[in-house]
């Protein structure tokens, strides 16, 4: 998608910069896929920015979507103190960060379930960001389980929010498991 004037005069407008200046925390938090945590927010911006999304409580929340729940200890009245967008910018990253000790698959359901459809459109173009990331993946279970996570989970918010996003998720989901077929993974589990 071509990015028009309008868009672009927005985008211009945001001041996203003290947003990524919180971001760079994440910058010692390797990823399992190699990599930082830092450049994991910027690509999930990138992708709602690819999308057509210019919300800036959208965006600014994406640059910081895993900053509380991934630097120990991080003071969330850090956030406040950035903009007048600052409040619902937290409230977003709030609802789409897993507390402690709270099940991945709790997590989920409860944005499935009661999530605004802001969370739902963060956390379907963070998965999309992540499951680019499963191409770098050597471990054969840790992919069939983000892959089965994507469909169970993810699926349902994305096809809620953005048919595309929910299109290119599935070719996502589609290759990983193509990979885990031809490497043999699935006739060696099948063997056990």
């Amino acid at each position: 998608m071509v990015m028009n004037h309008e868009s672009m005069l927005a985008l211009k407008s945001m001041s996203l910069a003290p947003y990524m200046q919180l971001a760079t925390a994440l910058i010692g938090k390797s990823r399992h896929a190699g990599g930082n945590m830092f450049r994991h927010q910027l690509d999930t911006m990138s992708i709602l920015i690819d999308y057509g999304y210019i919300d800036s409580v959208l965006l600014k929340a994406s640059v910081i979507h895993d900053l509380i729940e991934d630097v120990e200890g991080y003071d969330p009245n850090l956030i406040l103190e950035v903009d007048s967008d600052a409040p619902e910018v937290l409230k977003l990253v709030l609802e789409v960060t897993k507390k402690e000790g709270q099940l991945k698959s709790e997590y989920l359901k409860g944005i499935i379930e009661h999530g605004s459809e802001k969370a739902k459109i963060l956390k379907t173009a963070d998965r999309i960001s992540n499951m680019i990331s499963l191409g770098f993946i050597t471990s054969p279970e840790f992919i069939e389980r983000y892959c089965d996570e994507t469909e169970f989970y993810i699926f349902p918010i994305a096809l809620e929010v953005n048919y595309d996003m929910y299109q290119e998720l599935i070719q996502l989901v589609m290759t990983r498991r193509r990979y885990l077929e031809v490497s043999g993974y699935l006739d060696r589990k099948k063997d056990d």
